[in-house]
């Protein structure tokens, strides 16, 4: 099976306006498109700006609104699945969404940010309860979370356990948070024998400062793919053989001892063991 190369945008775009921001990712796929990559991963809330208070309800859409039609137009005219994070309207819930569409414009996945960071995504968000959100492009298993989740470790963990073999995540990472790119996405690979395609925002949008630094992370702990910290496209790839390899020869998922971790999902209110 031939590498599935993965183009990383790293940009903002323009807050608050989502016909500025479509334009961005056309080019980028078209940047993309020309250097063979099969998937564009776009960041967190790309669609419409993470940062833009009131407006995150006021451009929140369905999953199949008028700015997934419009990514779908991208992806089509491009040849190429786009990734992308988005506000979700359903009903009067609001989620901090991403999905993929796949080249012929079709909804592969779809996928709600199930730990939500700080006071703010608290307030603007209702969380997601699904987990595990999986989808297959040219054979190649591709798991779906956002930002802050891939910081829990057990969120990872079942996407491995699930036949995960790459990880897209939407990012919004800020300032002084630079050791979750630098060292915490690498260590996510390695442990749970995947790639981890991480693609964050970059530059100031009100109070927060973002990093850039979007990594695709290999199962050997390694960023096959890295940027800076100003906007960037990177491509690297996604290669099945070498998993396959890395997987048989790293024996992390096969010495697991789920017997010993029933205390992860015990509930909090429970009495610490005696010490």
């Amino acid at each position: 099976m031939p590498p599935l190369r993965t183009a990383l945008l790293q940009s903002s775009g323009q807050p608050g306006d989502v016909a500025a921001n479509l334009k961005v990712l056309d080019e980028a796929a078209g940047r993309a498109a020309a250097t063979g990559a099969a998937l564009l991963v776009a960041p967190e809330m790309f669609l419409t700006g993470y940062a833009i208070g009131d407006g995150i309800a006021r451009l929140a859409e369905p999953a199949d609104g008028p700015g997934a039609a419009a990514v779908a137009a991208v992806a089509v005219r491009h040849g190429l699945a786009i990734a992308y994070g988005y506000p979700e309207r359903d009903g009067d819930s609001v989620h901090n969404s991403a999905q993929i569409i796949g080249p012929d414009g079709a909804r592969l996945a779809n996928y709600r940010k199930t730990h939500l960071y700080g006071g703010f995504e608290a307030d603007a968000f209702t969380p997601g309860d699904l987990p595990v959100v999986q989808t297959e492009l040219n054979g190649v298993r591709i798991g779906l979370i956002i930002c802050y989740d891939v910081e829990f470790p057990e969120n990872v963990r079942a996407h491995a356990l699930a036949g995960t073999e790459l990880l897209v995540v939407p990012t919004a990472l800020m300032h002084p948070a630079e050791i979750v790119a630098e060292s915490v996405v690498p260590v996510r690979a390695f442990e749970n024998q995947l790639y981890l395609a991480y693609a964050n925002r970059v530059g100031v949008e009100g109070e927060f400062d973002f990093v850039g630094l979007s990594a695709l992370a290999g199962p050997d702990g390694t960023a096959r793919a890295r940027a800076g910290r100003g906007e960037e496209l990177v491509t690297g790839d996604v290669d099945p053989e070498l998993l396959r390899a890395s997987r048989a020869a790293n024996p992390y998922l096969r010495d697991r001892r789920p017997d010993l971790y029933t205390t992860l999902t015990a509930p909090a209110d429970r009495p610490a063991p005696p010490r």
